[in-house]
């Protein structure tokens, strides 16, 4: 692992002190080391611009800023449905092609292999924002992270560009020869000592592609190497009905949710539709409302369990023994005798579950056991879900495989394969503890690798063929509940990349098949009408899996537990939510998305309990020595509040060196401990080294200081007192120095409800495409000099070991009274003719006064030129821009818009129909993105708005209304609805 060494004095923390401190409740807080108080956090609250006084440099470092540009403006075309043409001066403009004025498709994204759907916007042939697919089963109209930065690695410079033979630049032509003499072998063999090598996919091209190779190819062997894989599932229910299924959830049907480790909110093909639904049960405005109620126990902290009315944080280990009681209790058995759980928690919990029902819901963690998984289907089967909450479909990425990595290296080493196909995969960097990839690929006649960068495994390969991004590919995938939808390109291959597709169909001799026409054919019996419906709406009709009729099952299939877990320390591995296993590690916007709990940027740790941080003398950022099965790594440490004690959780995705971007990120390789397809190992040990290094984290940014910030009470509470908001709330003045304004047309304003709220962090990305903000890097972000113009604060109530967990999205809150306006020497911050607090860029001389007197510290200051370093020529992170955005440079201070240049747009047109502007027309880029509606925009003069009548609930609340700045943005204080039998430490009313 590299780190760079923090040279600044430790900041030890106490942790009993805190225990002892944080045990009577009543107090929110942000970190540890803020309760604390330590060196660490008062040096960010101290100064107004975090770490000013450190030395900066003299002027930007040019190879660190090249890094993280995103995207490359050479070469770009224009895709419509059928076609994608080259970029040139127009001698005929495109009818379709009005200049200045965006054009929309339909396309679908991958996410582990399943489809999601998703809406692109593209300005001249030039994808610039991605949106959710209104009509998608998998994305609902929503998006995450991974999905907005799909334009930036689109235009990643460190892209393949050319094919390699021997590392060398080569021509495709040349590849094409040696495939054919290739091809010619096979078919005299029929495939002998050949392979491929496939990653996740769900296409049904793909599929009929493989079948073909197969019968042409007899003896050939396909094997899959997927390092996020979560077979569990279907090992479950083949035991229990003969056939693999997969399990689908209905969360807007169901009134208790018992989550067993899964953090359906946060991963899984089906997150985006299992937030909306969730969140949909959970909306309270008046005191006769109802909820859901979600009990959860977790190995990790996810952002499930944060949303959870109750939760238990316990060891890897004791999932499965919490699985078989629940299912005995279920059944009138008793339940086992060294439950973790409490039995009166329990207790609470059977209740509910049976009083609900068939509208009761048990999800197992899809990283689970088979046992887990076999308990789960058999609790729900008894509590009648089955076929209401929860039903089961033929799994939608059932491909027939002859083995995994594993298999095949082990193929290679008897002298069975010297020669393998890799598409997409990357096993030299994935590959699990204990098997050397690298040896068995290095003793392969002929290794040819496909993938959008010279990564590990194609730095080995004989051929390296560039593949073209899914915003420049034809294809077809498959979402979580089995629906089709197309992949149709926005631009034409900018690197003259090829799909997957096109390189199978080269293996069956058709040397020159274009990607269109293979996926075409594969869907033949759609007619034209029906294909170009099909493109415009994203999905292909009734191709949805239908469910399959289950009884309840008699026992688990003799599925048993695991022989309990030894002493030591369990390890929890988790993909990393934004570079996953590592794929995505040269998106600079992703490694500086703060993640959800920890806040922790361009790196990783390993995560570890107060307690076993207490046991072990281990402070945030020493160094940790994780040794299990003869494998070890060195990680820092980083103490997570409520993390299950002799547990460390280990991420992937990071320790990669291959990529510029990447390259600048610092953490460890967590598929160095993990063996096979594992997501837990016990019997690990944790020994402190000496020395301790920086994680660089934002959760002491933007602080302010502990006031009455995010308010929450229970559904009961809540029925008590509607305006709980309002209790020790400070009043709120009613004089001002500063003028009243009047709005005769528009009056714009937000509201946000934290009980809709996940912190999923989509809000962030969203903002930060829509709106041209600059990546920093990790040297300016580690200073808090990070330029995101919405962030999500997450706060903790109750005790350290066990606290509540809240998140709160905080952009510009477009002050009527707004102190910024008041101390701007030249006028750049003002107040326009409709409520927006706008910030002019050419006026602003930065001053940065605005932003000392700014409470809610939502503003960014521009200490570098991050996105311009040559002023004679475009740089090639200029393609990822959006055109309606200006770029600001170096010297200017700049802040959330409420999306004006979409109100701009919105205005125009309604002039130009002659009509008002529509409740609902104008969308934020952070509305549009939030996957449970939290976010309302909308014009306040119109009384029949959606967000008057947000702000008319009672728990509406202004953030720190007692300054009199009297907020645009205000938000709906956090409702839950606990079990009143379960008493939760830490419970209050607000902050």
């Amino acid at each position: 692992m590299s780190a760079i060494a923090d040279n600044r004095p430790g900041s030890a923390i106490d942790i009993a002190a805190l225990r002892k401190r944080l045990a009577k409740g009543g107090e929110t807080w942000r970190s540890l080391d803020e309760v604390a108080g330590t060196a660490e956090f008062r040096r960010f609250v101290e100064a107004e611009f975090p770490a000013i006084a450190e030395r900066l440099p003299v002027k930007p470092n040019r190879r660190t800023l090249l890094k993280l540009m995103g995207a490359s403006l050479s070469l770009a075309g224009l895709a419509a449905c059928s076609r994608a043409e080259s970029i040139v001066p127009y001698v005929s403009q495109p009818e379709i092609l009005v200049p200045g004025k965006p054009v929309y498709y339909a396309t679908t994204l991958s996410s582990d292999g399943f489809g999601v759907g998703a809406i692109v916007e593209s300005h001249e042939g030039r994808p610039t924002k991605v949106e959710g697919n209104p009509d998608h089963p998998a994305s609902r109209g929503a998006t995450d992270a991974v999905m907005q930065a799909a334009v930036l690695t689109l235009f990643d410079p460190d892209r393949s560009r050319t094919p390699l033979k021997d590392g060398e630049p080569a021509s495709y032509g040349d590849f094409l020869k040696d495939m054919a003499a290739l091809v010619s072998r096979w078919t005299a063999s029929q495939g002998q000592g050949g392979a491929l090598l496939l990653d996740a996919s769900t296409s049904p091209t793909l599929a009929a592609q493989i079948d073909t190779l197969r019968a042409r190819y007899p003896r050939l062997k396909i094997y899959r190497h997927d390092p996020l894989t979560t077979p569990a599932a279907g090992e479950a229910s083949r035991a229990l009905y003969g056939s693999a299924l997969t399990p689908i959830h209905h969360l807007d049907r169901a009134e208790v949710i018992f989550s067993l480790d899964a953090d359906f909110l946060g991963e899984g093909p089906g997150r985006l539709a299992y937030a909306r639904d969730f969140a949909a049960r959970r909306r309270v405005r008046n005191p006769s409302d109802r909820m859901s109620r979600l009990y959860a126990v977790e190995s990790t902290p996810t952002i499930t369990g944060a949303a959870a009315d109750h939760r238990l944080a316990i060891r890897p280990s004791a999932i499965e023994t919490v699985a078989g009681g629940l299912n005995a209790a279920l059944g009138g058995q008793a339940g086992a005798s060294d439950s973790p759980i409490d039995q009166v928690w329990m207790a609470a919990l059977l209740e509910d579950l049976k009083t609900a029902g068939r509208n009761a819901l048990v999800i197992a963690g899809p990283q689970q056991s088979a046992f887990v998984h076999a308990a789960t289907l058999a609790a729900n089967a008894k509590l009648g879900a089955l076929g209401n909450t929860v039903e089961l479909i033929e799994p939608p990425d059932a491909l027939q495989v002859d083995g995994d990595l594993g298999a095949l290296c082990e193929t290679i080493g008897d002298g069975v394969i010297d020669t393998v196909v890799a598409l997409s995969a990357n096993p030299l960097y994935t590959a699990p503890a204990g098997l050397d990839a690298h040896k068995a690929f290095s003793s392969l006649k002929l290794l040819v690798h496909h993938g959008l960068y010279r990564d590990e495994t194609a730095f080995l390969a004989h051929w390296h063929v560039p593949a073209a991004h899914e915003l420049e590919s034809w294809g077809d995938i498959r979402a979580h509940d089995g629906t089709t939808s197309l992949v149709q390109p926005l631009i034409k291959p900018l690197y003259d990349g090829k799909t997957v597709h096109e390189l199978l169909a080269v293996l069956s001799s058709r040397f020159e098949a274009d990607p269109l026409s293979l996926v075409r054919q594969h869907w033949a019996a759609l007619d034209d009408d029906a294909w170009k419906k099909a493109l415009r709406g994203g999905i292909v009709p009734n191709t949805a899996a239908k469910p399959v009729s289950v009884s309840v099952p008699p026992d688990l299939g003799g599925l048993r537990p695991a022989a309990k877990a030894g002493n030591g320390i369990e390890i929890r591995f988790v993909a990393d939510p934004w570079l996953r296993d590592g794929r995505l590690a040269n998106a600079s916007w992703l490694q500086e998305l703060p993640r959800p709990l920890t806040k922790i940027v361009w790196g990783n740790a390993a995560l570890i309990s107060p307690a076993t941080a207490e046991r072990l003398k281990i402070d945030n950022g020493k160094i940790i020595n994780v040794a299990v099965n003869g494998a070890e790594v060195d990680a820092p440490a980083w103490i997570v509040p409520g993390h299950p004690g002799e547990t460390v959780t280990l991420s992937f995705g990071f320790g990669r060196k291959v990529g510029s971007v990447a390259a600048l990120s610092e953490g460890y390789d967590g598929f160095h401990l993990r063996h096979g397809s594992e997501w837990f190992a016990a019997g690990a040990a944790i020994t402190p080294r000496e020395n301790s290094v920086r994680v660089i984290t934002t959760q002491h940014h933007q602080a302010m200081e502990r006031r009455a910030i995010v308010r929450h009470a229970a559904l009961d509470a809540f029925r008590q007192n509607p305006d709980f908001v309002r209790k020790d709330a400070p009043p709120s003045p009613k004089e001002s120095l500063n003028p009243d304004w009047r709005y005769d047309q528009e009056a714009w304003a937000m509201a946000i409800d934290l009980s809709a709220c996940i912190g999923c962090t989509a809000c962030v990305s969203a903002c930060q495409a829509e709106n041209n903000i600059a990546p920093v890097g990790p040297e300016e972000c580690e200073r808090g000099h990070e330029m995101h113009w919405l962030r999500v604060d997450r706060y903790y109530a109750g005790p350290v070991d066990a606290p509540e967990t809240f998140f709160q999205p905080v952009p510009c809150m477009h002050c009527e009274k707004a102190p910024c306006e008041v101390v701007c020497p030249v006028n750049a911050t003002v107040h326009t003719h409709d409520g927006l607090n706008a910030q002019v860029y050419n006026r602003c001389i930065g001053t940065r006064y605005c932003s000392q007197n700014c409470p809610y510290k939502v503003r960014r200051f521009n200490f570098l030129d991050h996105q311009s370093f040559d002023k004679d020529e475009a740089g090639p992170e200029q393609g990822v821009h959006n055109p309606n955005v200006s770029v600001r440079s170096r010297g200017v201070m700049e802040k959330c818009t409420y999306c004006v240049q979409r109100i701009s747009a919105k205005r125009i047109q309604a002039q130009i129909e002659n009509r008002d502007i529509a409740d609902g027309e104008v969308v934020t880029a952070c509305q549009q993105a939030c996957p449970t509606h939290a976010i309302t925009f909308g014009d306040l003069n119109r009384k029949d708005a959606n967000v008057v009548r947000e702000k008319s609930a009672p728990q509406n609340y202004a953030l720190l209304e007692e300054l009199n700045t009297r907020p645009r943005t205000t938000y709906l204080g956090r409702i839950s609805n606990p079990n009143g039998k379960l008493a939760r430490p830490g419970e209050a009313t607000d902050g």
